[in-house]
């Protein structure tokens, strides 16, 4: 499009106010000016003020300028450099006319600046631009790192030949020729991993060559696979019901031994069962690893809570419906026990609440330890249950999380193995029928308690609109983009807002509920975040969305979400009564009064998810030979539980596979470190395999792994959510780093270091958040993904 395009009176004001005020323009602006100067024309009018004209170009030569700049950098490989300098540094120029020179002449004050904040020394400073550049999924080249140390030279006036910057160049020449090779090793490792199997796989035979290889009639294979005495190394599912069994030849020939003291009316033995396996190597059959990692007989595996004359009391029932009071009160009473939560908030709450009716207890989260040497009690996440040690009573709470892909498998175990006399479950009625089947499988008997809501919820009749919304409302969103812009929308009518949402620390989602609580902020901007835990006072929800992005695709909230959400409104004792309703576009009312009033969604695969502990890495390891975390999960996932197992199914284990692969490439650590690491929780969407598989090389080479910094906080009163969110990032690089340094302090050792970083961290979080006034901040399309 050309500038005659726009209609002359656009054209006639411009060549008007340009002639009158004497200001010119460059050709590459003259576009962008006409169309402003055309949405700036009142109707009918022929002419703009002159300082109208001067702020539209203006304007336009700091839109184009920026963008000029923008390119400049980005083409030489700056990519360090970033739009806030950019945008201060074309602020300074005064020159009508500013070519590229000028520019970045401009810029180079800026950046020096910025990169002196960065930290006290040129190191300090290198290795933080390097993590924020982790951040945003970027990896400078070598001639990149050399224009970094350069522009770093320059900042702190370093001589030429200057240490430092030959030692980093050397450094980090070494670190990406070490991950390189890391990559590359692994690779190679699971490419033979792959094939090993493979070659395996197509070695099985079918049935019809049974009989020759073991020397037998037909008739006495059928027999002998009948009373369990030929191993079926693989089963697979065909058209319809139909299922084709392979076998080993390999392990068929090792059974010819065996055949005169079948045939004359021997006990039925498995091969491998009760004596020693025949050695086959890599070629041992599934059904040998199914039995050894015995994931369908996964009850026996807990022998401590098999051998104890358990009890189990389902204490069911509405948010708000007191099923934690219950429970705790007679955990209070015991003389030993242990309380389980699905988040470490949640585990900090329960043992307050405990400390509250007199009972020290101790704590164990995955990165965190409270030892009260006194203590018979103690307070944990799921995850962390101990299973070896009996105690009275035991609390395990939110036990409809037996149906989450991901952490499901820990509540089938804490529930199967925690050994206590008496456990107490907890959950939404949802959990019911899992819960009983869990009870039916572990042999133990099942007391079934149903309470009801201290408070009546109802549904509202009309939606609310966003300016509507009064103190003590809780605003539901399902993403973190959506909490900030609607924090953002409601500041700019005046109200004081505190947010939950799942990327915050639980100390900082602690802060904001205390604020919104005390009546610091009006209301509470929230994703189901504040579905588990967090003692609210919240006296309507209203949800923003009544869809949500699962992970998968793009769907309705379910009658658990709505009523486990919705029924943090209402208080007992303070809001009597509590309301549900929806944002004024985001939906009808009646939606959320169908899934009020509907029965729980009785789920169809009631079969627990279970997953692989350390000891039964170990065990499948040692049977087939193999030191490959990778090829032991293979084994375990091909072979250990049929898709048709009667009573339970395998866990979705895909990032316990993805940091196996990536480990293979690091030699040094033993199978055990290796699951340790795999079990780690890092969030791969913020390069966390690839930082965790770093942290492993320099630990598997005896060195010490550093844990992460702050990098550089601006001012909490002029962050960015680009910067909020920066932020949140490194605090769960810090969750991962104190996770390994409870298992491996040798390695990681400066634990103290990290838990100030992490109260720095948390703090400047939570100022940002407190700000009640709309701060600058980076575009919405900029939020992270999703989890919470």
């Amino acid at each position: 499009m050309t500038s005659e395009t726009f209609a002359s009176p656009a054209r006639e004001a411009f060549v008007r106010v340009s002639a009158r005020t004497g200001l010119s323009i460059e050709p590459r602006e003259e576009q962008d000016v006409l169309r402003r100067i055309a949405r700036a024309l009142e109707p009918g009018a022929r002419d703009i003020e002159d300082e109208t004209y001067r702020t539209i170009l203006c304007t336009a030569r700091r839109k184009k300028r920026v963008s000029r700049l923008v390119d400049l950098t980005r083409r030489s490989g700056r990519i360090w450099v970033s739009r806030d300098e950019i945008e201060e540094a074309v602020g300074n120029i005064e020159e009508p006319e500013a070519d590229d020179r000028v520019l970045e002449r401009a810029l180079a004050p800026v950046s020096c600046a910025r990169l002196r904040s960065y930290g006290t020394n040129p190191r300090a400073v290198f290795e933080t631009v390097q993590a924020d550049l982790v951040d945003t999924g970027r990896v400078l080249s070598p001639a990149q790192t050399d224009l970094l140390l350069m522009a770093i030279a320059l900042a702190f006036d370093l001589p030429e030949g200057d240490p430092f910057l030959d030692t980093a160049r050397r450094e980090e020449a070494q670190r990406q020729k070490t991950a390189s090779t890391i990559e590359r090793t692994a690779r190679e490792k699971r490419e033979q991993e792959e094939s090993r199997l493979r070659t395996w796989e197509e070695s099985l035979v079918p049935f019809q060559e049974v009989p020759r290889l073991l020397r037998c009639s037909h008739k006495e294979a059928l027999r002998w696979i009948a009373e369990n005495r030929l191993p079926v190394a693989r089963k697979v599912r065909e058209s319809g019901d139909r299922e084709r069994w392979e076998f080993d030849p390999a392990e068929l020939i090792a059974l010819r031994g065996k055949l005169g003291e079948w045939r004359n009316g021997g006990a039925p033995a498995v091969a491998g069962a009760g004596g020693k396996a025949p050695d086959m190597g890599r070629k041992v059959a599934n059904s040998v690893i199914a039995r050894v990692a015995a994931l369908d007989r996964y009850a026996a595996h807990f022998r401590t809570a098999r051998a104890l004359n358990r009890r189990i009391t389902l204490v069911t029932g509405p948010t708000n419906s007191g099923k934690s009071y219950t429970a705790l009160n007679a955990l209070a009473q015991a003389d030993s026990g242990l309380a389980l939560a699905p988040l470490r908030l949640l585990a900090h709450e329960f043992r307050e609440a405990l400390a509250s009716r007199g009972v020290e207890a101790s704590l164990a989260t995955g990165e965190e330890r409270i030892l009260v040497p006194s203590s018979r009690h103690l307070a944990a996440t799921v995850e962390m249950c101990p299973f070896y040690n009996p105690v009275d009573v035991a609390v395990i709470d939110e036990a409809q999380m037996l149906f989450d892909t991901d952490r499901g498998a820990a509540w089938t175990a804490a529930i199967m193995g925690a050994p206590a006399r008496h456990l107490y479950v907890l959950g939404a009625p949802d959990c019911i029928p899992m819960v009983r089947r869990i009870a039916e499988l572990c042999g133990d008997p099942l007391d079934e308690i149903s309470l009801e809501r201290k408070s009546p919820l109802k549904p509202a009749s009309q939606p609310v609109r966003l300016q509507d919304l009064q103190a003590g409302d809780a605003l539901i969103a399902f993403s973190r983009r959506e909490v900030l812009d609607l924090r953002a929308a409601l500041m700019q009518h005046g109200r004081r807002v505190a947010v939950v949402y799942g990327a915050l620390s639980p100390e900082v989602r602690r802060a904001e509920a205390q604020r919104f609580n005390s009546g610091a902020a009006d209301i509470l901007i929230a994703t189901d975040a504040i579905g588990m835990g967090l003692n609210l006072s919240i006296k309507r929800v209203v949800f923003a969305a009544l869809k949500k992005f699962d992970g998968k695709q793009t769907r309705d909230l379910t009658v658990q979400e709505v009523k486990q959400i919705g029924g943090r409104a209402g208080r007992y004792g303070k809001h009597e009564v509590g309301t549900v309703s929806v944002l004024a576009g985001a939906g009808s009312p009646s939606f959320i009064r169908r899934q009020l009033e509907a029965d729980p969604e009785m789920p169809e695969d009631l079969r627990p998810f279970v997953q692989p502990d350390a000891d039964i890495v170990k065990a499948v390891a040692a049977e087939i030979g193999s030191e490959s975390l990778y090829g032991v999960l293979s084994r375990i996932h091909r072979a250990v539980l049929r898709k048709d197992d009667p009573n339970y199914r395998l866990a979705d284990m895909e990032q316990a596979f993805a940091i196996a692969s990536a480990l293979e490439g690091v030699d040094g650590l033993d199978l055990t470190t290796r699951w340790s690491y795999a079990m780690c929780p890092v969030d791969d969407r913020d390069n966390g395999i690839r930082r965790l598989v770093g942290w492993a090389a320099d630990h598997a080479a005896g060195r010490r792994v550093l844990p992460p910094g702050t990098g550089r906080l601006p001012p909490s009163e002029r962050a960015s959510r680009e910067e909020l969110e920066r932020a949140e990032k490194r605090h769960k690089r810090l969750v991962a780093w104190r996770w390994l340094a409870l298992r491996f302090p040798e390695f990681y050792p400066d634990r103290e270091d990290a838990e100030e970083t992490t109260r720095r961290l948390n703090e400047w979080i939570e100022n940002v958040l407190r700000q009640q006034s709309r701060t600058r901040s980076s575009s919405p399309g900029s939020s992270s993904r999703r989890r919470g």
